[in-house]
Parts: structure tokens; sequence; C-alpha cells
């Protein structure tokens, strides 16, 4: 009786456990997600306030000039944006400067996810580090809290985790189980667990050999760009003054009881170089990268805190993974993260994390590029084709880990943002700032009260649609200018056309509008590089459809800015070298050098005389006829729209030019795999051919079928590398993988 009675016990515990645990991961977090939101009252004063026009950029240099004011922000990412609008909206007068445009830096870089981190949760428990469990809490809230304030720029994302061991499931379903138990009332929607056909019916591009299951769990998504200018935009509506492309040349100082204190900045305005002061009471540093620029300035003896990483992002088409469904590789071969995401109808993928130097103009590398595409090959299936020519962008950001100054141990990463006040008063706020630990980082500055505001969206897309506007382009505006998506509705032109009737775009594959650029510079656009980088996203989305909106939108721009012929030379020099190095357009271009092309002395001279006797004008590139000529020369037999296509992947400058490199890669390529019929041709004139007539049809046959496989390994992940060019090797070929449709133009 007595045993009885303890199994009882045991099997009233068990069942105690069970449902106290059901109740805390399934029940409890389903219930707060939907009944624990709280319904934010917006009072007409503050509608009348954020409608209004916003102040010019003479009135905010004016008023900065001529006060003290109490606070002065240098830094214009969101962490800087969210301390003025904090200071302000307490009425504290407040300025802000930036060296260059809003968010222009790594706040425009991320990998535009709003979350607390799944990764940084686990660390937390298996570490027993309560600090890191604060922030991901921490993190959690501000998620739900600009997804419920700013519901046109950010939204829940489902994102799946694939399980390919079977010991996995319950090991990651109960990590993630903890983390919607972490977020409360917070929670944005429960995850749930997919059985292995149902994983490949919403993500039918994932690899399914030994996928046992996936895991469901919700995020926030945003556009970091446009979330942190309407931070800025914000602020400066609240009776702050903000300033992009206002550079911190030295810090002010004042004697106080025999001690230095930091009193205010000499800046200088990069447009027009005009330098003047300002005064401040208080001096906050939030420069992410360049925190140590800053606290130099005021102690020039101040220890180094700033150890910056750079993370690289790619794109690719949107055809890569679902609409509405995001992938993580919770542990790449170096032990990092991959995200793959939906964003903005293309398809995101990174972040690298590699030790950098703190420069103005990070630049993506071919070595990054490749471990992302590698790490993404590890996950999608074999009957996908992930190439290097479908990268369609790509970009570098720094990230500001930072070492406490306030703690002994120096050496160690602050996983959250640091809080410095120093001896001569100059605050510093650096660490691991994002937007959703917001609140908590100004809240170590002053005491924090919930004033963020952004104007709901309610059914601005469905109005803009009942008008004359193509659904994608309605559905955009409303996205990205919530309320204001009239506004810059009512600036579009007549395009002329049957459809649309108006709202002309500015690339046609994409819903981005002339009328955009004007209600840019509106939001103190200065730059091109403003409007197709962050006004728009069009660069950070496909780099070569920006180099061709480019010449529009400076046209635009000076129309409006009253920019004469040579100011607007300089912002398409600017803004191309802005394409090139920061945002990948140059990458192939500096890989060929790189590129082994297994060429003597005696074959490379061979291949340039080629190359200078089909360009026969001297022009230093071949055209389409240069082309048709060779390819008919050496027996190739390639139609005129495989040569359009050819050329057209490989001009990525689209203007109908191949280039030296390229030529040689393509031929030492040929050497490889068509050895000998490359080099029976004559080294003396490339207009004949050294054999009497074609090749016979049947000997090409045998011999293409032969050597087919080393081609298209040799195409893929070969000695080609980035050159699509030779693309053309593999005319008429039949494919036996289920390929991904070319997008025509990757970098």
């Amino acid at each position: 009786m007595k045993s009885l009675k303890i199994v009882k016990r045991l099997v009233y515990l068990s069942i105690a456990g069970v449902g106290g645990f059901y109740t805390a991961t399934v029940l409890y977090p389903t219930v707060m997600s939907r009944y624990g939101k709280e319904t934010q009252c917006i009072t007409p004063e503050e509608i009348a306030k954020m409608n209004a026009p916003l102040p010019l950029r003479e009135e905010l240099i004016k008023g900065i000039k001529c006060q003290e004011l109490d606070v002065l922000v240098i830094g214009g990412g969101c962490t800087g944006v969210g301390v003025a609008l904090d200071a302000t909206t307490r009425g504290l007068k407040t300025g802000l400067v930036e060296k260059f445009d809003f968010s222009s830096g790594t706040s425009s870089r991320s990998t535009k996810l709003i979350h607390g981190g799944v990764r940084y949760l686990q660390k937390a428990i298996f570490n027993l580090d309560i600090e890191q469990y604060k922030m991901v809490k921490e993190a959690l809230a501000e998620r739900a809290n600009l997804i419920n304030v700013a519901p046109h720029l950010a939204y829940p994302l489902p994102i799946m985790l694939p399980v390919y061991k079977w010991w996995q499931v319950p090991y990651f379903w109960a990590g993630i189980k903890m983390y919607d138990f972490v977020a409360g009332s917070e929670l944005l929607k429960p995850s749930y667990l997919l059985s292995k056909t149902k994983a490949l019916e919403y993500f039918p591009m994932l690899k399914k050999d030994k996928l046992k299951a996936a895991l469901v769990y919700f995020d926030g998504q945003h556009d970091d760009a446009r979330m942190s200018l309407a931070l800025a935009l914000t602020a400066i509506r609240y009776g702050a003054y903000c300033l992009n492309y206002t550079k911190v040349l030295c810090l002010l100082k004042t004697c106080v009881n025999g001690k230095q204190q930091v009193c205010g900045a000499k800046v200088v305005n990069t447009i027009t170089g005009e330098e003047y002061t300002i005064r401040a009471k208080c001096v906050i540093n939030a420069t992410g990268p360049y925190t140590d620029q800053i606290r130099t300035m005021g102690d020039k003896n101040a220890p180094q805190i700033c150890q910056p990483s750079a993370g690289v992002h790619i794109v690719l088409p949107d055809y890569y993974s679902p609409e509405n469904m995001g992938l993580l590789d919770p542990s790449t071969s170096d032990g990092r993260v991959i995200f793959f995401l939906p964003w903005q109808n293309v398809t995101l993928a990174g972040t690298t994390d590699t030790p950098c130097e703190v420069e103005d103009n990070p630049k993506p590398t071919e070595k990054d590029i490749q471990f992302i595409l590698n790490e993404i090959r590890n996950y999608l299936s074999p009957d996908v084709e992930v190439r290097r020519g479908d990268v369609l962008s790509a970009w570098s950001g720094i990230r500001p880990l930072v070492s406490d100054p306030n703690k002994a141990d120096t050496q160690s990463i602050a996983r959250n943002h640091v809080i410095e006040v120093a001896d001569n008063k100059l605050i510093t706020i650096a660490g691991m700032c994002r937007l959703c630990t917001l609140k908590q980082q100004p809240q170590n500055c002053f005491t924090y009260q919930d004033r963020l505001f952004f104007f709901r969206v309610k059914q601005y897309a469905l109005k803009l649609m009942i008008s004359p506007w193509p659904s994608q382009v309605a559905q955009h505006l409303a996205n990205t200018y919530g309320d204001k998506a009239f506004k810059v509705a009512k600036l579009s032109n007549m395009t002329g056309k049957r459809w649309p009737v108006i709202g002309k775009r500015l690339h046609e594959e994409y819903p981005y509008i002339e009328a955009e650029v004007k209600y840019a510079m509106r939001e103190y656009a200065c730059r091109a590089i403003d409007v197709i980088a962050r006004r728009t996203r069009l660069s950070f989305i496909n780099v070569h459809a920006a180099q061709e909106a480019l010449p529009r939108v400076i046209e635009m721009m000076a129309e409006e800015l009253n920019w004469d012929e040579k100011r607007q030379q300089e912002e398409l020099a600017h803004a191309e070298r802005y394409l090139r190095a920061e945002m990948g357009l140059d990458i192939k271009r500096l890989t060929e050098k790189d590129v082994p092309l297994n060429f003597n002395k005696d074959e490379i001279n061979n291949f340039v005389r080629r190359f200078k006797s089909l360009d026969v004008e001297n022009k230093g590139y071949i055209s389409i006829n240069d082309l048709r000529r060779y390819f008919k020369n050496i027996g190739e037999r390639i139609s005129d729209d495989q040569l359009h296509e050819i050329l057209k992947e490989v001009d990525l400058n689209r203007n109908a030019q191949v280039d030296i490199g390229e030529f040689l890669q393509v031929m030492s390529v040929h050497k490889q795999i068509f050895g000998p019929l490359v080099n029976s041709l004559p080294t003396t004139s490339l207009g004949k051919s050294a054999t009497s007539g074609p090749l016979e049809d049947d000997g090409w046959s045998i011999y293409r079928r032969k050597h087919q496989e080393k081609l298209m390994s040799a195409v893929e992940y070969g000695s080609i590398v980035n050159s699509r060019f030779a693309k053309a090797l593999q005319d008429n070929e039949e494919k036996v993988k289920i390929t991904v449709e070319r997008s025509g133009g990757g970098v």
C-alpha cells in the first residue's frame, strides 16, 4: 500500500509538472499574445503636430546656432535619433549632428530584424548571465512596441528553424518556447512545430534529405533606415534641431571648478563648408563605430573601447525564399548564425562577423559573399542552383562592439550597450545599440517617458489602390510613408501611358516613383545617394537598377536644389563611387585580377592580340558584332538571342561592352575545357579559322557531352568565379537540375 501511494504521488507530480510546463510555454504565451496588448491613445495635438510641414534645413541651422542647447547629440544612427527624440519630448532644447546622412552607417545595414536574439537567450541560460537575459527581455518588449506604434514599417515575420536530427527536435522546441515565455505579454505570435511534409510546403526550396521537422517562431522585421529616419523626423516635429551632413571638428570645453568640461562642439556644414559652434549644457556621444574618435576629442588619453566588426549581407532574387517565411541557420560551419529572409520583394542573406578597421566606406569582400552563398547551399535543395551571378547587391556594416570602460575587465565585449560619463562630462553611449533596445538606451541617459510617436496606418494602401495606382506601388507607398503616402502621391506627374496613368517609376521593375525623389528633399535628402540608398532602398535591393535610375534622380534634385552642371557631375561621380565600393558593384572587377587564368606569358600576349584584333577601332572593349564574328570562327553555334543574353549578363554597366578581363577569363575556361579547340585557332589572325571547314556536328556533339560535367562545375563553382559571360558555353544544354530562373543582373 505504501509503495502504491508513492507511485500515485509521483504520477500526480508528473501530471502537475507537465501541465505547468505546458501552461508556461504554450497556453500562457498564446493567451498573452491575444489579450496582452494595450491600446495607445493619440491626442489631437499630436496628430496636428505630426501633420505640420517640416522646417527647412536652413531654419534648423539658424536655430541650432543662435542658442545654447540643453542636449547636443553627436551621431544620427538609431541610437542618436532615439536619444534626441527622448530628450526633446521632455521639453529639453535638443540638437543632433550627423556627418553623413541620417542612418547612413550601421543603422541602414542591419539584418532588418527587430529581435531579442534566440542565440543571446541560449547563452544567457547556459552561462547563467542575468544581464544578457535582461537585454533579451527588454529587446522583446521594444520589438512589440515598435510593431505597435509603427505598423507600416515593422511587422511580425515567421522564421523557420529546420531540424535534421531527432534529438534536436525537443531541444530546439524547448528553446523556442522559452523565447516565447520570456516575451510574456509582448509575444507576437506563438511558435509551433511543423512536420517534414508541412515544412517543405511552406519552404519548398529547403533541403529535404534527412529533414526531420521544423520549428517556426516569430520575430519582427522592418525597414531599418526608414525607421531611423522616422525617429529623426519625429524628433524634429517635436522641436529638436537634427542636422545631417554636419561634421564635428572638435569639442568645446570650459573650466568648471578647475576642471575641463565639455560644453559644445565646433562643426562644419559639409555641403557648404560653413563652420560654426554649437553650445550645449550636455553633449552625448552616440557615434557607433566612431565612438573612440569623439572620446579622444574630449580626452586624448581616453583608452580605446571600440572593437569594430564587419557584417556582410547579400541580396538575391525573391524566388530564393517564400514571400512570408524566413530561415535561420543556427550553426554555420564556423559557429555563426545565418539568416535567409524575404524583404522588400527580394531575399536577404547574412551576416558575417569579421574584425575590421573603422572606415567611412566599408566594403563587402568576395570571401564573405562566397561564405554566405556556401552556407545557403547547405540548407537549400541541391536541385536549386545558388549562383554567384544571382547576387543583386552586397554591403558591409560595422558593428560597434565595445568593452565596458566602467568595469575592471576591459577586454571582455559588452553584449548590451554601455554608458560612460567621463570626467569632462562627455556622455558616451555605445555597444550593441539596436532599435530593439531603443527604450533602454535613452532611459540610461534620462528618465524615460513613452512619447515615441508614429501615426498609425489604417487603410491607406486600399485607398490608393482604388485610385489609378498599380497595387505594388500603392502597397509600397503605404508601407513606407504610412499616413504620409497621400502627400507623396500628390507630388506625382502623369506618365503619358494608358497604364499606369500617374506615378512614373524610377525603374520599371521596382515600385519606387519619381514623386519620392521630390518628397525625399523635404525629408532633408541632400545628395543623390540619400535617395537611392535610404529614402528609397533601391541600391540595397538591386545595385544595377540604382545605377540606371541615378541620372534621373540627379536631374530631379538639380531642378529642385538649383545644381549647376558641375555639381551634377560631382553628384554622379560620388554616387557611382558609392555603388561600386559600398554596394558591391565593383567586386567583380576587383576580383578578376585575383582569378587564376592558367596562361603563360606567350598565351596572354596571344589572347591580348586576339582581343585587339576584335577591337578593330581600339575602343578597349568588344561589342556584340565582335562576339558574333568570334564565336562563328571558333565553331561555337550561338543564336542572336543567346548573344544578346550573353552580353547582357556580362555587361554589368549595361553599356554593351566586354572588357579584356572578362575575355581572358572565358578563354581560360575554354583552355581547360575545350583546350584542343582553342589551341587550334591561329595566333596571327582571328578572322580565319585553322581548319578548312566547320567542325562536324557529330564530333562536336560528342566532344561537348564528354566535357559537359567538367564545364558545369567550372561555370558554377570553379575557375570562372564571378564571370557569367562563361554561361555562353552552356548554350542549348538541357539542364538535369531544377534551376532557379536567372535574375539578369547580379554583381
